[in-house]
């Protein structure tokens, strides 16, 4: 369908409309994706980013499943420093690589989706606001662990949705 200014987008679903139809003209351009138009609040914006974020990132789970599986990758690192504990269980604990990769995007889109925590797409309370930085922490780590135990998959995924630059 052809483009429409954000500003006569009318549906609460606007600011995903706008930010989708901005990854559709140009994926590569990752500056004009992350432009906020005039008047939009902020908090908004970035939780429509981390959602779409977090759809995208699916792409790259659905990929990784090929050679990233519990006997493989029996850890959730991305260096050798790093274990990341997986925050799905009662008490966080060590995951294979792609079960907390599942876990996290599962928990990810259940808090994106939840009315206790974010009942509107056109605002968001201050104190659902924090949550952005601890999903958006916790997802990154898919990519430190793509990138450094399947690079050639993380590159790929990378060349086509500009996701990590």
């Amino acid at each position: 369908w052809p483009d429409e200014p954000f500003e006569e987008m009318d549906s609460t679903l606007a600011v995903q409309q706008y930010i989708q139809q901005m990854i559709r003209r140009d994926p590569s351009n990752v500056d004009l994706i992350l432009k906020m138009p005039e008047a939009q609040d902020e908090a908004v914006w970035k939780y429509e980013h981390l959602r779409q974020f977090c759809m995208e990132l699916n792409g790259l789970t659905v990929r990784l499943q090929a050679e990233c599986h519990p006997e493989a990758c029996t850890q959730m690192t991305a260096t050798e420093q790093w274990i990341f504990l997986c925050a799905a269980h009662k008490t966080p604990k060590e995951c294979p690589a792609i079960d907390y990769t599942r876990h996290t995007l599962d928990g990810a889109a259940c808090l994106l989706n939840s009315n206790k925590y974010f009942p509107s797409r056109v605002s968001i309370k201050e104190s659902s606001v924090a949550k952005l930085g601890s999903v958006s922490r916790r997802v990154y780590r898919i990519f430190s662990h793509a990138y450094y135990h399947h690079r050639t998959i993380f590159d790929e995924f990378e060349n086509e949705t500009f996701l990590c630059r």
